[in-house]
C-alpha cells in the first residue's frame, strides 16, 4: 500500500509545495502589514482572530490557484503509466505554480505603496490605473520610489530563485508505474480538500470579502485578507456594475422611484417622462435677461484638511480671502475620494455607487445628463480645460459625448511655465482659462469647467513662487499652498476683466487627498470647501450639510438657466424651501448618509449601522438605535437609485 502512495505523493508534489510556500509568504506578508499598522490593527480586532481570519482567506487564494492543474488532471489519469505523460503534467503543474507564486508576490510587494496612497489592499484602481503606465510610473518614482525599486528588484530575484528551483524539482522528477485506481481514490478527497477551502464556510453562499469584514475599520479588514485575492473580485464585480447598488435593499424600482420623489424638495415637481423617471423641470429662481457664463474650477485633492476656517492647516490663505466675496459652503461634502468621481458628482449631479464612475461606464459615454450638454442646448459654448492629458480616466470621450464642444489639455499649451508628471502647472492652467474666458467675453454665454493638476502626488510645482509651508519641496502641503497662490492669482486677473460681471464661478474640490481612517465611512476625509462667487452672488455662508450633487441645479438656477434636468440633487437657492442637511458619500463597499449630524452606513450582507458624526473633533460616536423605516427606506432609495437610472440608460434629458 505504501509503496503504491508513493509514486502518487511524488506526482503531487508540485501541489503540496506550493500549498506550503504559497502560505508562508502570504502570512510573512501580514506580519509584516500587523507591523506596520499595529495601532490600528490591535485597536480593531485581536492579532489571533487577525492571523486565523487571514489564513482562511489565503487558503480560498491558493485553492483557487490549485483546482486549475486539479480539474485537468483527470484528463490524464488513463494515460498516467506512461512515462512522457507524467512528465508533461509534472511540468506543467510546476510551471502553473509557479506563476503564481510569482503572482502572489507581486501583489504583495506592490501593497505597502498602495496602502500608503488609499488605506487598502489593491483594488480596481490598481488595474485602472494600469491603464496611464506614464503617469503611474512618474508618480511611483517621485513618491515611492524606495518601494518601487524594492518591488521591482525584489521580484525579478524571486523570478530567478523559481526559475532554478523549478528545474532542479523537475530533474528530481522521477515516473514510475502508477496504480491508478489508487489516484482516482485520492483525487476526489483532494479535490473536495480544496474546494472546502475554497468555500472557507459550510453556509449556503461561500465566504467573500464582506464574510471577513469583522471590524469597523476597512483597512484593517483589507489586511485580513491578501492582494491577489482583493483584486480578483474587484475584476469579478466588473460583471456587476450595472447593478453595484442594488445589493443595499429589496426594493422595487417603483418603490425606489417613488420614495425619491416623495422628498421634500422633490415633491412638489412634476415628472413627465416614464423612460426618464426622475427628469422634472427647474424654474431658475435668478430671473436675468442674458444668462450668466458658468465657469467649475475643480480643485485636485483640496480638502477640508487644508482650509484653516474648516478645521485644517492654514495653507490656503488666497481660498480663505476670496470666501468673503460670495457663498460658502461650511458642510460640504464630496460624494467618492477619486477625481472621476468628483466630475461625475459636480457636472452631472449623479449619485455614487460602488461601481466604476460614471465617467468610466460603457452606457454612459452617450446620453447621460451633464450641465454642458444641457448648456449647450441653450446656446452656450461648452469647453473642458485641464493642465494634463485628456484621455486619462477617460474624461475627453465622456466630455465629447455628453455636450462638450471643446476640449484643451496639456498639448494645447505653447510655452508652459513649468510640466510635471499630471501635467503643466496650475498657473498655466489658470492662464489658459483667462485667455479663454477674455476671448469669449460678450460673444454667446459659455460653460467652462476647468481642471486643476499640481496638488497631485507627486506634487510637483515650480521653484521660487511660493514661501514653503515645510521642507522637503515636494509635499502635499506645498503643493496645496502652490495651487491655492495660482488660484488667487487667476481671481486678482480675473475681478479686473471684462468677463467677470456676467460670470459665476464654482471652486469646489473633487475629493480629499488620500482617505483613510478607522471608520467604516471616514467623513471627515470626504469633506471639502466649496465657494460660489462672481457677478451679484453676495457674500453668504451656507452651514447646513450639502452635497457635491446639489452643486448642479444650484449654480443653473443663480446664473438663470431653466431647464430639465434629471438630477435629485437640491436647488440651494431656493429661500421657499428648507435645506435637505444631508450628504452621501460612498466609501468601498459602504454607502454613507450624513444627515442632522447622524451617519447611516449601508454595508454589503452586513447590518446597517448608525453614529452620532461631530464635525468639530471629526469623530464618531455609535448608537444603538436604529434608523425608522422610513428613514431607512429613504436612505436605501437614493443608494439604489443610480443602478436603476444606469441600468435603464434613463439618466438624460430628451432632445425634444
Amino acid at each position: 500500500m505504501t509503496k503504491s502512495i508513493l509514486p502518487i505523493a511524488q506526482l503531487l508534489r508540485p501541489i503540496f509545495l506550493f500549498f506550503i510556500s504559497a502560505l508562508t509568504l502570504l502570512s510573512g506578508f501580514r506580519l509584516l502589514y500587523a507591523l506596520l499598522y499595529n495601532d490600528r490593527v490591535v485597536d480593531a480586532i485581536g492579532l489571533g482572530e487577525f492571523f486565523v481570519l487571514g489564513l482562511r482567506a489565503d487558503l480560498m487564494q491558493v485553492g483557487y490557484f490549485i483546482i486549475i492543474p486539479l480539474l485537468a488532471l483527470p484528463f490524464f489519469i488513463p494515460l498516467m503509466n506512461r512515462q512522457r505523460i507524467q512528465n508533461m503534467w509534472y511540468r506543467f503543474s510546476l510551471l502553473w505554480f509557479a506563476f503564481c507564486f510569482i503572482t502572489l508576490w507581486f501583489m504583495e510587494i506592490s501593497t505597502p505603496a498602495f496602502l500608503a496612497q488609499y488605506d487598502t489592499r489593491p483594488n480596481r484602481l490598481f488595474f485602472e490605473y494600469l491603464e496611464y503606465p506614464a503617469e503611474v510610473f512618474s508618480t511611483l518614482w517621485n513618491g515611492f520610489r524606495g518601494w518601487l525599486i524594492i518591488g521591482l528588484v525584489s521580484t525579478l530575484l524571486i523570478i530567478y530563485f523559481i526559475k532554478g528551483s523549478t528545474r532542479r524539482i523537475n530533474k528530481q522528477f522521477q515516473p514510475q508505474i502508477l496504480r491508478r485506481r489508487y489516484l482516482l481514490g485520492v483525487y476526489p478527497l483532494l479535490l473536495i480538500v480544496v474546494v472546502m477551502g475554497i468555500r472557507s464556510t459550510l453556509a449556503h453562499r461561500p465566504a467573500n470579502p464582506a464574510f471577513f469584514a469583522v471590524t469597523s475599520d476597512a483597512m484593517v479588514n483589507s489586511l485580513i485578507l491578501n492582494s491577489t485575492y482583493t483584486l480578483e473580485y474587484a475584476l469579478y464585480n466588473l460583471k456587476h456594475e450595472s447593478k453595484a447598488n442594488l445589493v443595499y435593499g429589496d426594493l422595487t424600482d417603483e418603490e425606489v422611484l417613488t420614495t425619491v420623489k416623495q422628498t421634500s424638495h422633490l415633491k412638489d415637481y412634476e415628472f413627465p417622462f416614464d423612460e426618464y423617471p426622475t427628469v422634472h423641470f427647474q424654474a431658475a429662481t435668478r430671473k436675468r435677461e442674458k444668462p450668466l457664463n458658468i465657469v467649475i474650477i475643480l480643485e485636485e485633492s483640496l480638502g477640508a484638511t487644508f482650509v484653516e476656517s474648516l478645521g485644517g492647516k492654514p495653507v490656503t490663505p488666497h481660498l480663505e480671502q476670496l470666501k468673503e466675496q460670495g457663498w460658502w459652503f461650511e458642510q460640504l461634502y464630496a460624494t467618492g475620494i477619486r477625481s472621476v468621481r468628483g466630475i461625475e458628482a459636480v457636472v452631472s449631479g449623479f449619485l455614487p455607487t460602488r461601481a466604476r464612475s460614471t465617467v468610466k461606464l460603457s452606457n454612459s459615454q452617450r446620453h447621460f445628463f451633464t450641465l454642458a450638454d444641457t448648456l449647450s442646448r441653450r446656446g452656450y459654448f461648452t469647453e473642458f480645460i485641464y493642465g494634463g492629458q485628456s484621455h486619462f480616466d477617460n474624461m475627453a470621450n465622456f466630455f465629447v459625448g455628453n455636450g462638450f464642444q471643446s476640449i484643451i489639455d496639456q498639448d494645447d499649451y505653447k510655452q508652459p511655465k513649468f510640466i510635471g508628471s499630471w501635467g503643466v502647472s496650475d498657473e498655466d492652467l489658470f492662464d489658459k482659462l483667462h485667455q479663454r474666458l477674455e476671448g469669449h467675453a460678450g460673444e454667446q454665454p459659455t460653460f467652462t469647467l476647468a481642471f486643476s493638476s499640481s496638488n497631485h502626488e507627486p506634487f510637483e510645482f515650480p521653484d521660487n513662487v511660493i514661501k514653503r509651508y515645510e521642507e522637503p519641496k515636494n509635499t502635499v502641503n506645498n503643493a496645496v499652498k502652490y495651487a491655492d497662490y495660482a488660484l488667487g492669482a487667476f481671481f486678482k486677473k480675473a475681478r479686473q476683466s471684462d468677463y467677470w460681471n456676467n460670470t459665476i464661478f464654482l471652486v469646489v474640490a473633487d475629493h480629499d487627498t488620500r482617505v483613510y481612517g478607522d471608520d467604516l465611512i471616514p467623513v471627515g476625509k470626504f469633506h471639502i470647501p466649496g465657494l460660489i462667487l462672481g457677478a451679484d452672488i453676495q457674500p453668504k455662508t451656507i452651514k447646513t450639510i450639502a452635497s457635491q450633487i446639489d452643486l448642479a441645479p444650484t449654480l443653473l438656477s443663480l446664473a438663470g438657466v431653466s431647464a430639465y434636468l434629471p438630477t435629485v440633487g437640491q436647488d440651494l437657492s431656493r429661500t421657499n424651501e428648507q435645506p435637505e442637511n444631508r450628504a452621501m458619500m460612498q466609501f468601498g463597499d459602504n454607502f454613507g448618509w450624513l444627515e442632522d449630524g447622524t451617519l447611516t452606513v449601508l454595508r454589503v450582507n452586513k447590518p446597517t449601522e448608525q453614529y452620532h458624526y461631530i464635525l468639530e473633533q471629526d469623530k464618531q460616536e455609535p448608537l444603538e438605535e436604529q434608523p425608522s423605516p422610513e428613514q431607512l427606506q429613504k436612505i436605501k432609495a437614493f443608494a439604489m437609485l443610480p443602478s436603476i437610472l444606469y441600468q435603464r440608460r434613463g439618466y438624460y434629458v430628451p432632445q425634444d
